[in-house]
């Protein structure tokens, strides 16, 4: 899973697989999840997402991670 943040739009895309997106629903206003061809979500793109998430935080709680990456 990776969070990408984009100032210029103030927009905010969880990547949650690489496989590419073949469908979109938006599910409340600015809120769109991006489907595969098999219906599972791949991604949730939230436009104006400082007004609507905490961007000045993130946090995990028992998470299986196996690694951690902060670029």
């Amino acid at each position: 899973m990776k969070f990408h943040y984009y100032p210029e739009t103030d927009t905010l895309y969880i990547e949650l697989s690489s496989a590419p997106g073949a469908d979109v629903i938006e599910i409340s206003h600015g809120v769109i999840i991006d489907y595969d061809e098999d219906g599972k979500p791949v991604g949730i793109d939230i436009d104006n997402a400082s007004k609507v998430v905490d961007l000045t935080r993130l946090e995990a709680e028992a998470l299986p991670l196996k690694a951690l990456a902060v670029v």
